[in-house]
């Protein structure tokens, strides 16, 4: 089994030398040795380049010939929930939808989070009105407790 230390090691040394703003998502390592590296940026997004340079160095890093292994090194998709503190820093102002451990769905706008607590600003819409006007908008702070997933929405205007 692959050390996934020495794997973290080797993916941080490769994003420091970049020092491009990225960082890392998210490291797993299965049992039959598939390597999943998921990055980020918290300047924009995230160029193939660099995940060719981290993939690189954890691969020539590596000794094949004692460990068969797959790897893949990853941005962070649109569709992915939202893990690490910058990747919640980064959607400040963008639109998420938060599912909470009860089961309810909130859609909002991120205005500000730290590690205690998310805050939404959710639009209010008269649902007789069919113009769909906003009537106004509603703070709501969520509790990271009471959350189990966050996903930027994609919405195409």
């Amino acid at each position: 089994m692959i050390d996934k230390n020495q794997v973290l090691l080797l993916a941080e040394e490769r994003v420091n030398e970049l020092n491009k703003g990225l960082y890392i998502v998210d490291l797993t390592i299965s049992p039959s040795n598939s390597i999943y590296v998921e990055i980020d940026n918290e300047n924009g997004p995230v160029a193939i380049a660099d995940c060719i340079s981290i993939s690189r160095n954890i691969e020539h890093s590596l000794d094949r010939e004692s460990m068969d292994f797959e790897l893949q090194v990853s941005s962070a998709g649109l569709d992915r929930p939202l893990k690490h503190e910058k990747q919640f820093k980064k959607s400040i102002g963008k639109k998420v939808s938060i599912l909470l451990v009860s089961g309810l769905e909130v859609e909002g706008t991120l205005s500000h989070c730290d590690e205690k607590v998310l805050h939404l600003a959710k639009e209010i819409v008269s649902p007789k009105d069919k113009s769909k006007k906003v009537k106004g908008i509603e703070n709501i702070a969520l509790e990271r407790e009471q959350i189990k997933e966050v996903k930027r929405l994609v919405t195409f205007k």
